[in-house]
């Protein structure tokens, strides 16, 4: 359904900083660069996600609105959460199972530096126990 979706940043090299790092974790990469912005999908491919400078105050969308990244594994979520909060992000989830998404709904969410809510997400059996809802 979505071809693609960008972010108003405030600083573009601490936002490219930060998606450089938790993308990566995630097996994407930046797919172009220009002074203003940056795209990022899978290598070889389009860009899914941007970050664009903006020079004026940018206010991230309130409760309700947060972008979900697709994730390789469960060990992609850990090392997504970990990224993000090396990078300048906040935990708004430590990364476990979120059984009220459903059964095998393995997930972690953090806040970025200009506070966007981001999450990686993977449907997959494990044996890793639940971690209660944030």
């Amino acid at each position: 359904m979505l071809h693609h979706l960008s972010f108003a940043v405030a600083d573009l090299a601490r936002a490219a900083a930060f998606y450089d790092a938790v993308l990566a974790t995630l097996g994407y990469v930046r797919v172009w660069t220009a002074p203003d912005a940056i795209g990022y999908g899978l290598p070889g491919g389009g860009d899914e996600f941007a970050i664009k400078s903006r020079s004026e105050a940018v206010t991230a969308p309130g409760p309700g609105f947060h972008l979900a990244f697709a994730a390789p594994s469960r060990e992609a979520v850990e090392r997504f959460h970990a990224a993000a909060l090396q990078h300048g992000g906040r935990s708004n989830g430590a990364p476990g199972l979120r059984p009220q998404y459903g059964p095998d709904y393995y997930a972690a969410f953090v806040t970025d530096p200009d506070g966007y809510r981001i999450e990686a997400v993977i449907h997959a059996e494990s044996a890793l126990p639940a971690v209660p809802a944030a």
